[in-house]
């Protein structure tokens, strides 16, 4: 069945924030994994500008960004649901609602991929994404706003179908919070259990696709096919090219997917614990009323009026949602 849980503003949200946080990292994986040339001399003034400004289409870039990852954790979880409610296997219901939907994601946000990691080599002369896709577009036509598209679509739905299998391989075997539910005790289980899924999905998706990543940055830069890539590259630097920006790519990508997977739980976890608060109340709102009417006197009033103090008391502060934070 579909999670009442599954708000598709928690999951842009969520995908937002962790987007807007790693955009300097974002950054500097794009520009390491692509070869640009850096004029800097000494550390400090090569971390400047790989981390620094200019950012240059931040607004495009925090954009395609943002939807591309809600679209594709919102989607695979919805889809998840359903696959389940259909009878389909736990581990095909990972699987297949990604797949699907982060090919469908990576084709339609190609162009901004493409313009936004263009316009990061700093010797680039276009002021802002729009200006890149127009100078692409005059040099090769619609298929110059296209081009990579084999290589993101190999490196894009690895690495969302991976961190989204990891993320709910880890889910389902990890142990559930020991605490009573509705504790505080209980609320900061269910976020180390989110850290920790969240953590490993990251990274898997990450380390797994590296290789596509540099593939896909270098037909950027230079316009050939992939296959041409790959020899230039094997000839060039051997089979040490796959883990070039490793390190880079394990923060800007795993950061930002991890990133968003715990955000969501916390979000989510957020949302439902303000809904739970709310029910006590109108309950009692209800309750008295009823109590009133019915002339109820003694010990049954008594006993009723101070469950409802006593649910009042705990949902004031500390209450949350039974398992909130599990999607």
């Amino acid at each position: 069945m579909v999670a009442a849980s599954r708000d598709p503003i928690t999951y842009l949200g969520a995908s937002g924030l962790a987007a807007l946080i790693n955009f300097p990292l974002w950054k500097a994986a794009a520009i390491g994994q692509s070869g640009f040339s850096i004029q800097a001399s000494g550390m400090v003034a090569y971390a400047r500008t790989i981390l620094g400004p200019p950012y240059r289409g931040v607004a495009a870039t925090l954009f395609g960004m943002t939807w591309a990852r809600a679209a594709i954790f919102y989607g695979s979880d919805v889809g998840k649901d359903v696959c389940l409610k259909q009878g389909v296997a736990a581990s095909m219901a990972s699987w297949l609602p990604s797949i699907f939907i982060s090919t469908f994601v990576q084709v339609v946000n190609q162009p901004i991929v493409r313009g936004t990691i263009t316009i990061q080599n700093p010797a680039s002369t276009h002021a802002s994404l729009g200006a890149a896709l127009v100078d692409i577009y005059s040099q090769r036509g619609m298929a110059g706003l296209w081009h990579g598209t084999g290589a993101s679509v190999l490196k894009t739905v690895p690495k969302y179908a991976s961190a989204i299998w990891v993320k709910d391989y880890v889910a389902e075997r990890l142990p559930p919070p020991p605490s009573p539910a509705g504790t505080s005790e209980h609320q900061a289980e269910v976020l180390r259990r989110s850290a920790l899924k969240s953590m490993a999905a990251g990274v898997a998706g990450a380390a797994l696709t590296n290789p596509l990543d540099v593939i896909r940055n270098e037909m950027f830069k230079t316009d050939e096919g992939a296959l041409s890539t790959v020899r230039r590259l094997v000839a060039r630097d051997g089979m040490a090219f796959m883990a070039r920006g490793m390190g880079r790519n394990m923060v800007a990508v795993a950061a930002p997917v991890g990133l968003t997977i715990f955000l969501t739980d916390l979000l989510t976890g957020v949302s439902a614990g303000q809904q739970v608060q709310q029910k006590p109340r109108v309950a009692q709102a209800a309750e008295l009323p009823m109590a009133a009417a019915s002339g109820e006197t003694g010990a049954l009033s008594h006993g009723r009026a101070a469950t409802l103090h006593a649910v009042e008391q705990r949902d004031g502060g500390r209450c949350a949602a039974p398992g909130a934070a599990h999607r």
